[in-house]
């Protein structure tokens, strides 16, 4: 498959070689001084790492005259404006990074980004993440059908690529979503389905992702289940697989945001993902800073070495065969992977919890149990078999218990030691260091 790997999918796939979990922030930053030094000091960490560049919220919704306005007043923004600034000062921004032999990848959260594509063609930029859905649903209220086909011209227009040499990569965050209280049967179906779409519209590189959710055993079976529906549905394709720390209410305390960034590592090396995508303990308070980012990165690739990369079986409770069947429902509808995801949305096949999106149905519920682990509470008319603790239903979710429920993680890791599922994490160093842990480049 090395033929069909640009730098980025090449970069992984060596550290995968070499037993080696890639770790990666989600850093941007609109001044492109701070951001070319972001990319170098990730570069320099003592971790395998990729870089980021994270756009801001004016670029992600194509708003870019106020990203031009905001550039022009000096006004800060929470990410790098990639299509207000000239590709000339991009490029020079990369520099850095790929000097050092680390690629970057250009995360963005758009529903529709026809513009942002462009620039990374202009650019040259070879990988990027999202997806019809995944950036669709939770993140703005443009209609489904016009994410469909905006991310379609996209997919279609990066592969433009290969004209220069290069293989683009792209990225599904159809395991995140919303972030939390998402079955993961729901998370694997989606981020399979959106790399079938991909494929479909002619990547040929993508990666799978998945979000930490509320039980570590329950997140290793889903994973299992995200390669085996890989190997099933997707074997032609160069493909890995991404965890993301929790993306849901943050350990507000030190202590307990290591722990859940260290349990996140470990679940990485034990599900067998390629990539981790890291976040910090400033998370709950603020964005954070580059030696914030840097020394998060560092504690992820400290404790990822301390766990066996030996992948093993999770227990099956059916995450796996409830995800087939999700998506057999949803190709069920259409050759068109785009129209039967349309289609499977308008009918309620698919259905995400607590997304309030005008073309979500908005049937289904999740919950936690007592055990800790997701369920449904009730599936909508997804074709979901649900069954039910003993005593019946769970009682309909309150604002009370929707708080708590959203709390879950972040309450279990600040006020208490969270299991392991391997050695201790050593202790956080808070400078960032310089050399680097890369046997090549």
């Amino acid at each position: 498959m090395s033929e069909r790997r640009g730098p980025f999918a090449a970069a992984v796939a060596a550290a995968r070689a070499r037993g080696e979990l890639v770790v990666q922030p989600r850093m941007g930053f609109g001044d492109p001084a701070a951001m070319r030094a972001g990319l170098t000091a990730v570069a320099r960490a003592r971790a395998t790492t990729v870089g980021t560049i994270t756009l801001d919220s004016y670029t992600r919704v194509g708003d870019q005259a106020a990203a031009a306005r905001a550039l022009a007043d000096g006004s800060p923004l929470n990410g790098y404006p990639i299509v207000a600034h000239p590709v000339e000062v991009t490029r020079w921004v990369l520099g850095a990074a790929q000097e050092q032999g680390v690629p970057v990848q250009v995360r963005h959260g758009s529903a529709r980004p026809e513009e942002i594509f462009a620039a990374l063609l202009r650019t040259g930029v070879d990988a990027t993440e999202g997806g019809p859905v995944s950036y669709c649903l939770p993140y703005s209220r443009v209609p489904l059908r016009d994410a469909v086909d905006s991310w379609a011209h996209c997919c279609e227009a990066y592969t433009r690529l290969r004209d220069v040499g290069v293989e683009p990569h792209l990225e599904s965050f159809g395991g995140c979503l919303l972030g939390q209280l998402c079955p993961p049967s729901l998370l694997v179906a989606v981020s399979v389905l959106e790399g079938m779409f991909f494929r479909q519209h002619g990547l040929r590189s993508v990666s799978l992702s998945y979000a930490q959710q509320t039980c570590p055993e329950q997140d290793e079976e889903a994973l299992a289940a995200l390669r085996r529906l890989i190997d099933e549905l997707l074997p032609e394709l160069d493909s890995h697989v991404v965890l993301y720390t929790y993306m849901g209410v943050y350990p507000r305390t030190t202590e307990g945001a290591l722990g859940l960034l260290g349990a996140a590592a470990r679940l990485a090396v034990r599900g067998g993902a390629a990539r981790l995508i890291v976040k910090t303990p400033a998370e709950a308070h603020r964005i954070p800073t580059i030696e914030e980012n840097v020394a998060a990165l560092e504690h992820a690739a400290r404790v990822a070495a301390t766990e066996r990369r030996a992948v093993t079986s999770a227990p099956d409770t059916g995450i796996y065969a409830e995800a087939r069947t999700l998506i057999e429902a949803v190709l069920e509808l259409s050759d068109d992977i785009g129209t039967a995801l349309r289609r499977a949305f308008e009918r309620g096949h698919l259905d995400i919890p607590y997304c309030l999106h005008p073309d979500n149905a908005g049937r289904a519920r999740g919950y936690i149990t007592a055990q800790g682990r997701l369920a449904w509470a009730r599936p909508g008319r997804m074709p979901v078999r649900v069954e039910h603790p003993v005593g019946g239903r769970p009682a309909e979710m309150t604002s009370d218990g929707l708080l708590a429920a959203l709390s879950y993680v972040a309450t279990r890791y600040d006020e208490a030691t969270p299991p392991t599922l391997g050695p201790a994490e050593p202790v956080l160093e808070l400078t960032p260091g310089r050399r680097h842990n890369r046997t090549s480049r």
